[in-house]
């Protein structure tokens, strides 16, 4: 055994690497979420074929962690216009819902996305496609045409101070990435 294969030293972070978390930020600070009715949640769980005494997640089968939004809230770092609201979300484990991230259900479950549930190889995939479907299909759901909400001002400005603040994430990590040199040659000597 060599020692080196047992160490594994922390990865370096950037402060650029979190724009994507900072702009989901700014979406899921203007999503509304509704909250559900019992009745909801009821026929949810039906449409669904679920135990809700032994919750599992729609997706693959695992013990339910949280739910999940079949169509994405924020897509090429912009709002997609749906919400948090019983007909965009189903029962998921945190596996299915950190791999399918902002991709549509469908492409997500099929595809040799890691951890997807094709590439984890559940059983009985096509039945729980097949329930997904039949969910999506009696639960329509339409995006909101936010910016027509707002009126184009606010919206446009909104969305400016977020490129305003990568923008100076990007001078700070310039700065960072100097500062570091600056230690790192400090080291050497």
């Amino acid at each position: 055994m060599r020692y080196k294969d047992v160490f594994k030293a922390p990865k370096p972070m950037k402060i650029t690497e979190i724009t994507s978390t900072i702009t989901k930020s700014f979406v899921s600070s203007i999503i509304p979420s509704i909250e559900p009715t019992e009745q909801e949640i009821e026929e949810c769980l039906k449409m669904l074929e679920l135990d809700p005494n032994n919750l599992c997640c729609a997706y693959c089968g695992n013990k339910v962690t949280e739910w999940d939004h079949l169509r994405p809230l924020v897509k090429d770092k912009k709002p997609t216009g749906y919400i948090s609201e019983i007909r965009n979300l189903v029962p998921a484990c945190g596996k299915c819902n950190q791999s399918k991230g902002n991709k549509y259900w469908k492409d997500w479950i099929e595809s040799d996305a890691k951890l997807s549930p094709k590439t984890r190889q559940v059983k009985d995939l096509e039945k729980k496609i097949e329930r997904l479907e039949r969910y999506e299909k009696l639960r329509r759901v339409s995006p909101l045409d936010f910016k027509g909400i707002v009126g184009e001002e606010l919206w446009n400005a909104y969305w400016k101070n977020c490129e305003k603040l990568h923008g100076k994430m990007k001078r700070y990590q310039r700065q960072a990435d100097k500062i570091k040199a600056l230690i790192q040659k400090n080291l050497k000597t």
